[in-house]
């Protein structure tokens, strides 16, 4: 189960973000590279035709099981950044709400990183909620918002969480407006992680989400008295989404497996038989392929299926294949980090060797306070 932290208590930057991508390890997905989107006008919006028309330049990784290439984070030269975790519905008979949904969860993120450039948050959240577009995609949360920063103030505009489980905008929490704070968000729904906090409970329902923003709290206050390379601190980051907490048995079935995922940050590829076989014949094809594709980070593509095997949504092992780590400086400078754990037949990627990294500034980052 995926894993999103957000800090706004470092002073060097505006946000960080740190990201799991919890999932069937031979689900193919692409390497992060930029994409471009066109966006559907909105008349709400008042933008002209010619805004409207361009298109928009978005960088993340996309899902290649679903037509949809939908992703779980991204961000736009615009700064439209949204990333998405999933919960699973358990109630069978509430089709508002489905366990299966008919369409990709992340086609949510790519909703609002291919919106209307001139479209606000809040008029996204709640056009959304009026349309139906938030139900029949399966449990989701999704953080959303655009990243600017507020003219003469030391913070940027706040951060929707949009749900499936919402009815009505005033349901919807923000974040990230605020300095001095640690976010954390799995796949739970937000509100009630919010509540078990404030009730004191000394048993978190989610111990991987009090552990993550400990740990992070703890290493910017290690980091910020030290005038540490950005390279370095990316390093630091990484270490807390690679905290292991789950049990050595990786050959539990995966129904077995799922309530322990609460427990860790990093979840090792774990399955049982079954599973453990589609993952030896996935390596097996793989290996006959080896001498065209070098090394399992090269294996990784950007747009094509990465695998002409029918593997790759619900099959082979499960754990975390994605790690991600975003910095936003105060100019609005954005550096974007993502870790390919696995190869796309299931083959281990040495740390760091399977990293893309990327830098650019955001257009427009500084707004005037409403």
């Amino acid at each position: 189960m995926c894993i999103v932290l957000l800090t706004t208590s470092h002073p060097k930057y505006a946000l960080i973000v740190l990201d799991n991508r919890d999932e069937y390890i031979l689900r193919p997905t692409s390497k992060p590279h930029w994409w471009t989107a066109k966006p559907e006008s909105n008349h709400d919006s008042g933008a002209d035709a010619s805004q409207t028309s361009r298109e928009i330049e978005v960088l993340s990784s996309r899902d290649l099981q679903r037509a949809e290439h939908g992703t779980w984070l991204g961000i736009t030269k615009g700064g439209n950044f949204a990333v998405l975790t999933n919960y699973r519905e358990t109630n069978t008979h509430d089709a508002t709400h489905p366990v299966h949904g008919k369409r990709s969860r992340g086609g949510m993120v790519t909703a609002w990183l291919a919106a209307d450039p001139e479209q606000p948050t809040n008029e996204f959240v709640r056009n959304m909620l009026e349309s139906g577009d938030v139900k029949g995609v399966g449990g989701f949360s999704l953080v959303c918002g655009k990243l600017r920063k507020l003219k003469g103030e030391k913070k940027i505009q706040p951060l929707a969480i949009l749900s499936n489980l919402c009815d009505n905008p005033d349901q919807v929490p923000w974040i990230c407006g605020q300095r001095g704070y640690e976010y954390g968000l799995s796949n739970a729904v937000y509100q009630d992680l919010v509540d078990n906090v404030k009730e004191g409970s000394t048993e978190p329902i989610w111990p991987k989400i009090h552990q993550g923003a400990s740990l992070l709290s703890q290493a910017l206050a290690v980091t910020v008295g030290d005038d540490i390379a950005e390279e370095e601190l990316v390093q630091i980051l990484f270490k807390i989404l690679d905290v292991d907490k789950f049990p050595s048995k990786h050959t539990m079935d995966l129904e077995e497996g799922i309530p322990l995922l609460k427990d860790s940050i990093f979840i090792p590829a774990f399955g049982g038989e079954e599973h453990q076989r589609d993952m030896l014949a996935a390596r097996q094809r793989g290996s006959i392929k080896q001498t065209e594709r070098g090394s399992a980070a090269e294996a990784l593509t950007i747009e094509a299926r990465p695998d002409d095997q029918p593997n790759g949504f619900q099959t082979g092992l499960y754990g975390t294949q994605r790690q991600t780590v975003i910095l936003v400086d105060w100019d609005g400078n954005v550096t974007y980090t993502e870790r390919a754990l696995w190869d796309s037949f299931g083959n281990p990627i040495e740390r760091g060797t399977g990293d893309e990294t990327f830098k650019f500034k955001i257009e427009d980052w500084e707004v005037e306070s409403n």
